[in-house]
């Protein structure tokens, strides 16, 4: 079921803010800052109103009655999130999906959109490898699934370290692509 945000406790709260910062919320730049930043945070978290299984249950339009049992591998999905301890930008993402069909594959969209909603939360980007590995193999009905996320995130590229070029790389492997280990390289070599 959709949850709600509280719009009001956030405009408050993003007041709050920019008092604490030592400007003033009233002056004519910032007046309507705190109603576009609490819209704009209903767009950009809008994953955090669902479950895993309510997107699941969004995105669960597979074709039936496949006898394929090969390779399916969509890359280069394009996202952002944000980083769950700083509220800090994850940027440059990009999703590489993976898996074997059981019978049903999934329409390629789909997985983007998959992609997107899991990344619209605060997160951290292990889970998003998770998220999305769990999701496609509930919606594919499949074990055999292959998630690889690449990132870059401000919390360290642009405050603490400073470390322009640091990219973050997380997996999530499982079924086949866990024991197959030419399988699982093939999958990388095809994302060079």
């Amino acid at each position: 079921m959709k949850k709600e945000f509280d719009y009001d406790k956030i405009k408050r709260a993003v007041r709050d803010i920019i008092e604490a910062l030592g400007d003033d919320p009233s002056r004519e730049g910032l007046i309507e800052t705190p109603d576009r930043v609490a819209r704009m945070y209903g767009e950009l978290f809008e994953g955090m109103r669902y479950t895993n299984d309510e997107i699941a249950e969004m995105f669960d339009k597979c074709f039936e009655d496949i006898s394929s049992r090969d390779l399916v591998l969509v890359k280069d999905i394009e996202v952002f999130s944000h980083c769950e301890h700083h509220l800090a930008l994850m940027y440059n993402m990009k999703c590489h999906v993976g898996y074997i069909p059981n019978g049903r594959v999934i329409g390629l969209s789909k997985i983007a959109r998959i992609c997107d909603m899991v990344c619209r939360r605060l997160q951290l980007q292990e889970r998003i490898s998770d998220d999305i590995a769990n999701i496609i193999q509930k919606v594919c009905r499949t074990e055999d699934v292959i998630v690889i996320v690449e990132g870059e995130h401000s919390c360290m590229t642009a405050r603490g370290i400073k470390s322009r070029s640091a990219k973050t790389r997380t997996a999530a492997i499982r079924g086949l692509f866990d024991t197959d280990h030419q399988l699982r390289s093939e999958v990388y070599s095809l994302l060079k």
